[in-house]
């Protein structure tokens, strides 16, 4: 597949540079960080939320991090749950099933990532299959990101 047609078109639409990154297939984030010998602090991962009135919300954050829900509700004043995969699968259509791009932008979605990602000096994105990466500088992250919501709302998990 390599990268999905949404993704590519926004990125591309953004004047945003990247590389891609070819691995071998993984059913993870942290999968993908040992296979594309990437440290899974540098992959962002999206956590697809959603509110009471059934608006939906991305949230970036490190492979190796687990959202703090809570915490990202008293920030954000309001009621967020996660959407079921089911539901996901449909709206990321262009994707492989659990190769969910960390870029709402390119889906019409609002997004919120953590700032701990700003501390990178490289990102990756899962490219919409279990194989493709898209590599980002720091200051091409930032561009992509630079009118998105931030704070800190994840905790490393050690493994």
């Amino acid at each position: 597949m390599s990268i999905a047609t949404r993704m590519g078109a926004y990125l591309d639409a953004q004047n945003i540079r990247y590389d891609i990154v070819n691995h071998t297939h993984s059913n993870s984030s942290l999968g993908t960080a040992i296979a594309a010998h990437i440290s899974p602090r540098s992959i962002a991962k999206a956590v697809v939320l959603e509110d009471h009135e059934g608006h939906h919300l991305m949230a970036v954050l490190p492979a190796n991090h687990k959202i703090n829900l809570e915490k990202l509700r008293g920030q954000l004043e309001i009621d967020l749950r996660l959407v079921n995969e089911k539901q996901v699968y449909k709206m990321f259509s262009d994707c492989d099933p659990g190769a969910i791009p960390a870029l709402g932008q390119a889906y019409n979605m609002n997004s919120i990532y953590d700032e701990v990602l700003d501390g990178l000096g490289d990102v990756y994105l899962e490219a919409g299959d279990h194989e493709t990466l898209v590599h980002l500088t720091n200051e091409q992250f930032g561009k992509l990101m630079k009118d998105t919501k931030h704070s800190r709302f994840s905790g490393e998990v050690l493994h």
